[in-house]
């Protein structure tokens, strides 16, 4: 497993991370078969795990930590902040008193001492990002947290709050941990060259598109609207939904052009999203063993610029197939009251 410098940090990270949020009661509650997966991408070589506190409600990061008993020390450790843990309003957000709180229930949970990365997971329109970097700062210098990260942040804000820790004389984030994938690539257009302009690590999410580009869609089998995220998510897989019709064009095109190239759908997925410059670690979150064992396959798949000229022309650079995929919407456009007098 090759490895990349995360950002400015020094921390050397493999190009593959282990994403964690379907171990647990949203996708494997077996924790002895998610352990056992762990320990597998582990001995792959990959050595950066990324968490949620949010994860199946903190059972993800309670996997985790049973996992790398013993073997913490080799481990690029990350876990993020911000989804409101139960019914208190206050009991979320990137205020300082939840920050303080929630950064101590993810090292209990994870059974460590420290986290190599702490993300914000959401921007939060409610808390001034002044307040924000104070207490992430603070937890740095405690030691409590080795860097600061945030993930699915537009550009305006990761240049906000890169400008706010200069002036104020804050610990600045890191990373940026954006959604990125050959069906949503809008974050080409601005995320990823702000964070290549501020020297940030960016470690990806949805390589696969949610499902997408796993290579169960697409061609004359087309999409079933029967179960699990495409009913929770019918708004991103029904093919009589324009944008989805688009998505479906783009996956058989896509399946032709990793069958032409001697690909795995699913390998040439990943290996398009490691091929731009700006990306440090692309994370994986497979459900299984044996989903795991197939992305592990392709870890060392590199794509000609014969093929990525043909995937610019299934889906164009800068574009979002489906707007719903950015999973970002800012408030001025979501809160109409916000943008009538």
């Amino acid at each position: 497993m090759k490895r990349r410098i995360l950002g400015g940090t020094g921390i050397s990270v493999s190009e593959f991370a282990l994403g964690t949020m379907m171990y647990g009661a949203w996708g494997n509650p077996d924790h002895d078969d998610a352990i056992r997966s762990i320990h597998t991408a582990l001995d792959a070589g990959i050595n950066f795990v990324d968490t949620a506190d949010i994860y199946s409600n903190g059972e993800s990061e309670e996997i985790v930590g049973k996992a790398l008993k013993g073997r913490r020390d080799d481990v690029v450790l990350a876990s993020k902040f911000f989804n409101r843990m139960g019914s208190d309003a206050n009991h979320g957000g990137a205020s300082r008193r939840w920050i303080i709180r929630a950064v101590e229930d993810s090292l209990r949970r994870l059974d460590t001492d420290y986290l190599d990365l702490y993300q914000m997971h959401r921007p939060d329109p409610n808390t001034d990002i002044d307040e924000t970097l104070s207490a992430l700062s603070d937890l740095v210098r405690s030691g409590k947290v080795r860097a600061i990260g945030h993930s699915t942040f537009p550009a305006d804000r990761l240049v906000e709050a890169q400008w706010t820790a200069e002036r104020r004389g804050h610990i600045r984030f890191r990373t940026e941990q954006p959604p990125y994938s050959i069906l949503a690539r809008s974050v080409e257009g601005d995320v990823l060259p702000a964070a290549q302009r501020y020297g940030m690590g960016v470690l990806t999410w949805g390589p696969l598109s949610a499902g997408w580009l796993s290579g169960k869609y697409g061609g004359s089998d087309g999409i079933e609207l029967g179960s699990g995220r495409t009913v929770m998510e019918r708004h991103k897989y029904d093919p009589a939904i324009p944008a989805n019709a688009a998505k479906l064009e783009a996956v058989t095109a896509l399946k032709k052009v990793a069958e032409e190239a001697g690909l795995k759908l699913p390998h040439l997925a990943t290996a398009f999203v490691l091929s731009h410059p700006a990306v440090t670690s692309v994370i994986i979150g497979p459900r299984t063993l044996d989903q795991l064992t197939d992305l592990l396959d392709g870890a060392d798949v590199t794509l000609s610029e014969d093929i990525l000229d043909r995937i610019d022309e299934i889906v164009p650079p800068g574009t979002d197939l489906n707007r719903d995929d950015s999973y970002y919407t800012p408030p001025a456009v979501a809160d109409k009251s916000l943008r009538r007098r």
